[in-house]
């Protein structure tokens, strides 16, 4: 496992307890769900399911050719943590009335959607056929490699 996967799987654990935290403080303190409820399913489906899928993706997925995607995964992670992080910090503000933080709210949507990009161009590069992966073994052949 490598230094990204590693920590795109970390920080889903991280995100998940948090998640159950938040859920259980939910029953305790019933005036939080107003504020935080979009929050806790950010920090669900985006800091633990989607993180938890990107890791696992990143390490498992083939990689033809021995094909590295060190920069695109570390890329990926900040992108993705940043965004989420900065919605975290901020929607629960915005909802108890703080209207000028929109526009940082879209920045995090933007961070994470840009995540979600730089992703999906790593993993279209990963996806490739039996007949595809034969042709790229033989250049590698011709080339003397």
């Amino acid at each position: 496992m490598g230094f990204w996967h590693f920590l795109f799987i970390r920080a889903a654990l991280v995100y998940l307890v948090y998640t159950a935290l938040l859920g259980t403080l939910f029953y305790l303190l019933p005036g939080l769900q107003g504020p935080f409820r979009p929050s806790h399913v950010h920090a669900g489906l985006v800091g633990f399911f989607l993180q938890m899928v990107m890791g696992v993706a990143y390490w498992m997925m083939p990689r033809p050719g021995g094909l590295r995607q060190d920069r695109l995964e570390g890329l990926t992670f900040v992108l993705l943590n940043a965004g989420l992080l900065l919605r975290l910090a901020l929607e629960p503000l915005y909802f108890l009335g703080q209207e000028r933080l929109r526009p940082w709210l879209a920045v995090s949507g933007g961070l994470q959607l840009l995540a979600t990009l730089v992703f999906a161009f790593a993993m279209h590069r990963r996806v490739v056929t039996g007949d595809m992966l034969r042709k790229m073994r033989e250049a590698r052949e011709r080339r003397g490699g």
